[in-house]
């Protein structure tokens, strides 16, 4: 429901902008680039659905060699005392809980053409799970939440295109993205917890989070030393190693279970290319409408109040400059990436607004873009807490982001 009020509100402000642009400045151009803006996002989102196809049917071929070879079961049985208290309404050992940990993981390294397919499969699981057939679950709602708050752990594209941009060192916003972004994902486990009434306060949990601090400590301690290429190299490498050692292994897995693993794979291979076509709707819905409301110059009207009212609270303003990356990543990737290179190119990339608007794009991930092909895949019209925990773990990732870029670069 809060997804179609949103979605409506897109349009309306949009219409109303453009409208008012039209009456009292005379531009003439902003109801066409509007419609251009409609007819180029529902493009867009049959090319995405398109391009899935082939991305979903391969990673969903793999984990089901994966779910005959008992690779999944036995990622549930070591992940169950964790996710049986972040996830209470799964049972026990369920397999959805080896889907969820492959997804979260893929995330982690960055490889979101791996992520998306096994996210998808997790949330068909969870549907099997779920009594209501078109309303979100808990599980559904924390798995979500933890996506959307994009925890990464290796920030491979965004330190390419700062390399591209000319940074005197591309590298010098991986600890600051590293800690931003686990600030949203804590927030968003905190935040869905309350709603859900998770008991967070637990010995498992404690330990857990305790150890994922550990280890963000020691990526950050061991990055550290590392020069920039050298950083890159290892973080190309160790991404792409890790996801042929998963197909391989999944495969000697089938082999050891004698599993016909090339009519595994291509059984599941046949659901990719149904879920691509299936989330094709969605995508056009949620993508035409942020189109419109940024064609209509909505955004640059929401920039400058927001500038205004810093201005006017007695704060620097120096970080509203970055901001439109920081508003756009919820609603587009590939918007808020244009909007992170336009602040570089605006800006300079070794500038504070350059190097923030990196950090906000790598602190959180594209909200509504996964709720619309997550929850459109299985069918999902009621959303429940779902839209609120994600934006208010992206806020958290956001105000984390500008705090931790003045403590660095201010």
């Amino acid at each position: 429901m809060v997804l179609n009020y949103i979605w409506v509100a897109f349009f309306l402000v949009a219409f109303v902008v453009a409208l008012a642009k039209l009456l009292f400045v005379g531009d003439l151009e902003v109801f066409p680039a509007m419609m251009d803006a409609t007819f180029a996002q529902s493009k867009t989102a049959f090319e995405i659905s398109l391009g899935l196809t082939g991305v979903l049917s391969l990673w969903l071929g793999v984990m089901k060699i994966g779910e005959r070879g008992g690779i999944v079961n036995v990622l549930a049985r070591w992940l169950s005392p964790v996710f049986t208290r972040l996830f209470p309404d799964v049972p026990k050992g369920h397999p959805v809980t080896g889907s969820i940990f492959m997804n979260l993981s893929a995330n982690m390294l960055g490889l979101d053409n791996a992520a998306t397919p096994m996210g998808l499969k997790a949330m068909e699981q969870l549907q099997e799970l779920n009594t209501k057939k078109e309303t979100a679950s808990n599980p559904m709602i924390m798995f979500l939440v933890l996506n959307t708050s994009g925890l990464t752990l290796i920030p491979v594209s965004i330190l390419v295109y700062r390399a591209q941009m000319g940074a005197a060192q591309p590298t010098d916003v991986f600890i600051p993205i590293l800690l931003a972004t686990f600030f949203s994902t804590l927030a968003g486990i905190i935040v869905t917890s309350l709603f859900q009434r998770i008991n967070l306060l637990n010995r498992t949990l404690l330990l857990t989070l305790g150890g994922m601090c550990v280890v963000v400590a020691a990526i950050i301690w061991g990055f550290s030393r590392l020069d920039s290429v050298v950083m890159n190299q290892v973080s190309v490498s160790v991404a792409n190693i890790l996801l042929m050692a998963i197909i391989v292994g999944f495969i000697v897995a089938g082999v050891r279970k004698r599993v016909n693993v090339y009519d595994a794979f291509v059984e599941g291979a046949k659901d990719g290319f149904t879920t691509a076509v299936r989330i094709i709707p969605y995508l056009v819905a949620i993508l035409v409408g942020i189109g419109v409301f940024r064609a209509s110059g909505a955004m640059d009207w929401l920039i400058d109040g927001i500038r205004w009212m810093v201005a006017a609270l007695g704060f620097d303003t120096d970080f509203v400059g970055a901001l439109p990356t920081a508003l756009m990543k919820p609603l587009s990737g590939s918007g808020a990436r244009g909007m992170m290179v336009d602040a570089m190119t605006t800006y300079g990339a070794d500038s504070f607004v350059g190097r923030l608007s990196c950090i906000f794009q790598g602190s959180t991930d594209t909200t509504f873009y996964i709720l619309a092909v997550y929850f459109g895949s299985v069918g999902i019209r009621y959303t429940r807490h779902a839209v609120t925990c994600g934006l208010l773990a992206d806020l958290a990732g956001i105000i984390a982001a500008i705090f931790i870029a003045a403590f660095f670069f201010g």
